[in-house]
Parts: structure tokens; sequence; C-alpha cells
């Protein structure tokens, strides 16, 4: 089966190219309020990244078919000493769209690739109560769901070409409120260099566990493209929105597009840019220059876990 991949340049705030209710499925994390390690003061404040991932999910239930699941990767950043509740924030921001929440799933990464971290550290240099700051290893995978999902509707075949590898979801503890998944470090010279990328584990598991072969899933924030890589490997089409045009050479090389061998695969990738799409690192960077403060605290945040 050829699947069909299309990879939007633009503001994921307005998905026209997306008909309504023609999505089964989305696996997506939005850009971390304003962190350093990934695009520093993107936004003016917290009330701008809220009214923008208002306006993304606004348009998810517009696009997302009856009873399909969102899956959302996002975690509470601590940006210059405040702690910001981008779960809990995220949460109210589904329900009152309409979505039912329906779970939460606690990605847990391993303790060992925690950098140097000032948080912990207060405590070691003042050992007395009130001191403590803990490293976080966790984010956060939120599901909602929009409405009642009719299990009559995928054909008897269907089913059975998406069945689950029930040893596998068994061996690795898919059946956990808790995945513990190696992140994707932060190494020099290797693809999602300067990119927040969560691991393609994380998708793989989604895309299992709440799609069947042959639909469409979604990612509005797709970054460098894991998403729509590891659906086009698990047999899904694959729609994704990203409004930095910085990342767009990424993007092929991960989807490995070849202009001679764009069609000779099993899956075929139409881009598509728009005038509202940004160089986005560029323009940031020069803002960063600009504002030294910005810097400072970058500097000062650069030691979240990865």
């Amino acid at each position: 089966m050829k699947t069909r991949h299309k990879i939007i340049f633009g503001d994921a705030g307005n998905m026209k190219e997306v008909e309504d209710g023609s999505v089964d499925l989305v696996v997506t994390s939005p850009p971390y309020y304003n962190a350093p390690f990934d695009y520093p003061d993107l936004f003016e404040d917290y009330n701008q990244f809220l009214h923008k991932m208002r306006e993304i999910a606004k348009e998810l239930k517009r696009v997302v078919a009856k009873g399909r699941i969102v899956c959302i990767v996002c975690d509470d950043t601590l940006i210059d000493g405040e702690k910001y509740p981008v779960v809990a924030d995220l949460t109210k921001i589904y329900i009152k769209e309409g979505f039912k929440y329906r779970d939460k799933i606690i990605w847990i990464k391993p303790e060992g690739y925690i950098r140097i971290s000032r948080r912990s550290g207060v405590l070691l240099q003042h050992p007395y109560p009130m001191y403590f700051y803990p490293d976080n290893i966790q984010e956060t995978i939120l599901i909602f769901q929009n409405g009642k999902f009719d299990y009559k509707s995928i054909s008897s075949e269907i089913k059975e070409e998406s069945k689950i590898d029930v040893k596998e979801y068994q061996k690795n503890k898919w059946y956990l409120t808790t995945w513990h998944i190696t992140n994707v470090l932060p190494i020099k010279n290797r693809l999602e260099e300067g990119i927040a990328a969560f691991p393609e584990e994380i998708p793989y598991r989604l895309i299992k566990l709440f799609s069947y072969k042959g639909e469409t899933v979604l990612d509005p924030f797709m970054g460098s493209g894991t998403t729509n890589k590891v659906a086009a490997f698990l047999g899904r089409n694959s729609i994704g929105y990203e409004i930095d045009l910085e990342l767009e050479e990424i993007v092929k090389e991960k989807l490995q597009i070849k202009q001679s061998s764009l069609f000779e695969r099993d899956y075929e990738v139409e881009f598509i840019k728009r005038e509202d799409a940004k160089h986005l690192r560029r323009f940031l960077q020069e803002k960063l220059k600009n504002n030294k403060s910005v810097v400072k605290n970058a500097k000062r945040n650069a030691t979240r876990i990865v």
C-alpha cells in the first residue's frame, strides 16, 4: 500500500489544507514556552503561548475525525526561575474545546542523561529545609479523544493488518502509565542537533496503539519530521505543519527524499510552502543578539534535561 505525506511549511493555526474530520490521529510536541534549547523568546509572554495553543486546539477539533485521538508530548517549563504549568493549562484548553481527557502517560528518561543541574545542587550547598528543587527526568504525554469511537467502522481486514504485537506490548510494558524511553541526545553532528525532537519510539507506540493502516496521522508541530517518518514506516499517511523554513532540508533528509527517487518508493511526499512560513531560527538568533537579558537567561537555563 503506497502512503501519501503532505509537508506544509506554514502556521498550523490555519490548517486550510486539511478537510474537516479527515485526521485519524494527532501525535505532536508543541514548542516549549520560550525554552532556551528550543525557541527562546519566541512568545512575548505566557498568555501569548496559551493563545497559540488554543488556536491549534480549535483547528484540531475541526480536522480530527469523530472518536479519534490527540496525543501531546509536553511538560511544565522553567524559565528564569519561574515554573509554568503547561500540562495543566493544555489539559484545560483541550477539554474546553470539546475533547475528552482520556489518559496521561509519563515518559521517563534515563537518569544518567541528566545534565549537571543547579536545581538539585542548591540543597547540596544549603542542606536545610526549603532548599529542595528536584531534577526533572520526565515529560508528559496527554491523550485526548474527540467523542466516542465506532469500533464497527473498521473492517475485519484492516483490523487484522493493524494488529498489535502482544509480545512487544508486554515486553516493553506499553500497558503502564510510565514509559521508560531514552531521549534524543544532544550530540553534535547528528540530524536533530539543536532541535528538541522526541525519540521515534514515542510516535511508534502511539501510532500503533491509536490508528489503523492506511489512516492519516497529523503533526501540527512537525519539527524534523519524526512523526511523519514513523507514520510512513508503519503504513500510515501523514500531514505535517512546521512554521520554520530552516528545517526544510532536515525534514527531507529524515524522510530520505531525493528528487530523482521521489515517487520510486512506497510513499509519496508533497511539499507546500505558504507565505506565513518563516526563517524562524535565523530571526530568533538575531533577536537574541539584540537582547542581552534573553541570552543571559538562556545560558542560565541551559541545564534542562533533554
